[in-house]
């Protein structure tokens, strides 16, 4: 389970360091490019899958439509510094535990009536599905920065696979 928990920290090690460079005001500022969402409306947004996970070990029910949606983390960069700095430390507790620990999973998908979806899932598949998943609102978050001409760090919101891929791509240059 090393692996898998060492990349969870990474991206949250990644986070950690952006909202360390960030102002306050830069942290909770609307965007029109995102729709009027701001850096802290995603980042909180990525917090809360991860809080659902480490929630729903201890049942085997992982409930990501039941996340709390904690205002404070997406309007003080300070509390969502100290949640990340939180998650960071639980994230130790993953690797007593195996990848292939058995989960169900509810998430609704559907934009009628219906209730949430539910399907079987492991640990590991929705760690990988969480750390998928801050990525793509990091480089969301990369997005509203670089519209503000701020800069972005060195792979912020880069899929490890693109990196990889771009080395590679360099090296035969």
């Amino acid at each position: 389970m090393r692996g898998l928990a060492d990349a969870l920290d990474a991206v949250l090690l990644q986070g950690e360091e952006l909202l360390e460079s960030l102002s306050q005001n830069e942290f909770i500022a609307a965007n029109a490019i995102g729709n009027g969402a701001s850096i802290g409306a995603h980042y909180r947004h990525c917090l809360d899958h991860f809080w659902q996970l480490f929630a729903g070990l201890g049942s085997g029910t992982v409930d990501y439509d039941a996340r709390t949606r904690e205002f404070l983390l997406e309007t003080d960069r300070l509390a969502a510094l100290a949640a990340t700095k939180t998650l960071r430390a639980t994230t130790q507790d993953l690797r007593k535990l195996s990848e292939e620990d058995p989960l169900e999973v509810r998430c609704g998908v559907t934009y009628g009536e219906e209730e949430a979806g539910s399907a079987s899932s492991t640990l590991g598949r929705e760690m990988m599905f969480c750390i998928s998943h801050a990525i793509h609102h990091y480089a969301l978050i990369a997005i509203l920065l670089r519209s503000v001409q701020r800069d972005v760090p060195e792979g912020f919101g880069v899929a490890p696979s693109t990196i990889r891929h771009r080395h590679r791509m360099a090296a035969t240059r």
